[in-house]
């Protein structure tokens, strides 16, 4: 018998299981929440909030405030200097560097261990369900799996604690088990330079069987570009046969899409976007046929969410998954087995459905442009985008915009810094489209755009080829689960930008 006839078996009564994500999910999510509360009552947030008197959705709400990183720090660096049942009960080891911005502030993410298991690893064990779920030909235990990771940062680590990049702290973690069908070798696997380890992973994989990929699509596109640079293959799948799936996440997959098709084009290649981030596992493509993503109910995780027209407020309205509309842009908070309480994770959502409950992330609260009241974020970005390059045949690898202020004349526009793959034959055409595009899907830019009374036509620079990953280098910030800042309000990051190219 395979190994995935024997992995089939054994995920069987998790397949079972999460069928009560379909009907059952307020009653999934407040079962979460008596847990949490009651783990953690005797820690010290725990009798700070009273956890012990909260016996409702209500009473947390008035017990515990919502929670940026800035209000969980001075606990968070208690904690990391061996501190124990702080946030969470016990002592936590291990800290995700936050790569959710490429500012210099890091941000220092508790993993306990119940989170890393109950948070972290479910939602790894519940891509394979799934995906061996949808797919009964499927043979992905049969040979290897490329997983790319992050590194660890020993210039963070204290006496008590240590420091890496999430994806490091997984892989250091794991079941030895699991080592056994997966690639590249550990040493590689966390190493800080990039360049280097790329080149290290193509040459350990090149003889590999492997079956399945995971990790950012920019960073998993440069790995795959030096494979094909070695064997002087044309498509992947000449040197990975029995390749069949890439699991996705970190960045949107609208803007690498066309490449990876291109790169690999078996019929049997299958492509899973999850969402998963230095604070927790969320969200899962469970269904091949839609975009939109599961959110994982069951983990050690409970969820609120701020209307974005609330972010910002003093006490801004918060309602649990059972009060979300769909079409609604949402900011998400959590509350999670790893110590992070009514915290503001930074990420933006909009629910495509309810019952069961599907999102797709729309971008970061402060990733958007709003300098004129035009409300740009980045969801609009990514569909124009997509929507552009169809019509030009161009193929984006890397972007960011930025607004350009009212010049004396009160004339303002958005500036875009694109690298592209391929670029458009007329790069004119293509702005006119993506502007054309971002009126039709975003009311408030097309009003600012009206007879170019406030907002001029959008204009595009063409980045120079790697200028975006010269960029990251020159902040110690190539490879991992760094990225680009899509949208951003001010002109600091295209300002840098620029002057790289």
């Amino acid at each position: 018998m395979s190994l995935t006839k024997i992995a089939r078996t054994v995920f069987l009564p998790r397949m079972k299981a999460l069928e009560k994500h379909q009907t059952h999910g307020a009653e999934l999510q407040k079962k979460v929440l008596r847990t949490l509360l009651s783990m953690a009552q005797d820690t010290e947030y725990g009798r700070r909030h009273h956890f012990c008197n909260i016996h409702s959705y209500e009473d947390f709400v008035r017990n515990v405030p919502i929670n940026t990183y800035e209000e969980m720090k001075d606990d968070i660096d208690r904690m990391r200097n061996g501190e124990k049942d702080v946030l969470w009960k016990g002592c936590v080891r291990w800290y995700a560097k936050s790569s959710g911005t490429t500012n210099d502030k890091s941000k220092f993410i508790p993993v306990s261990p119940r989170g890393l298991q109950h948070l972290h690893y479910a939602g790894g064990t519940d891509a394979v369900v799934m995906y061996l779920r949808n797919n009964p030909q499927s043979r992905l235990f049969d040979g290897k799996s490329l997983i790319l990771g992050g590194s660890h940062s020993p210039n963070y680590n204290l006496k008590n604690s240590l420091v890496g990049d999430l994806s490091s702290i997984l892989i250091e973690n794991i079941n030895p088990l699991v080592n056994l069908v997966r690639v590249p070798k550990k040493e590689t696997a966390l190493l800080g330079d990039f360049e280097i380890k790329r080149n290290r992973i193509a040459r350990e994989t090149l003889s590999q069987n492997v079956t399945n990929i995971s990790g950012v699509p920019s960073w998993m596109l440069s790995v795959l570009t030096r494979v094909m640079e070695l064997t002087g293959k044309k498509h992947l799948e000449e040197v990975w046969p029995n390749l069949e799936c890439f699991f996705h996440g970190g960045v949107a997959f609208t803007p690498y899409r066309e490449q990876y098709h291109k790169l690999i084009t078996s019929p049997k290649m299958h492509y899973m976007e999850t969402y998963n981030a230095s604070e927790g596992f969320f969200g899962l493509q469970d269904d091949p046929s839609d975009t939109a993503m599961l959110l994982m109910l069951d983990y050690d995780c409970f969820y609120e969410f701020i209307p974005m027209d609330e972010l910002g407020k003093d006490n801004p309205t918060c309602v649990p998954v059972w009060g979300v509309e769909t079409n609604k842009n949402y900011a998400m908070v959590i509350s999670t087995s790893c110590g992070l309480w009514r915290y503001m994770i930074g990420d933006t959502v909009m629910f495509t459905s309810i019952n069961p409950y599907k999102f797709h992330i729309s971008g970061r609260t402060k990733y958007f442009i709003n300098a004129f009241g035009e409300e740009l974020i980045q969801d609009n970005a990514e569909k124009g985008l997509e929507y552009a390059c169809k019509q030009t045949g161009a193929e984006v690898s890397e972007y960011t915009a930025a607004p350009v202020f009212m010049n004396e004349n009160a004339k303002c526009r958005h500036q875009w810094l694109i690298e592209f793959n391929k670029p458009p034959q007329d790069i004119s055409e293509f702005a006119h489209i993506l502007d054309q595009r971002l009126q039709e899907i975003n009311s408030d830019y097309e009003a600012k755009r009206y007879k170019d009374i406030t907002l001029q036509p959008l204009e595009i620079v063409v980045a120079r080829p790697n200028l975006f990953n010269d960029w990251l280098k020159s902040k110690g910030k190539l490879g991992g689960q760094h990225k680009i800042p899509r949208l951003s309000n001010t002109r600091d990051n295209i300002e840098e930008m620029l002057r790289f190219n």
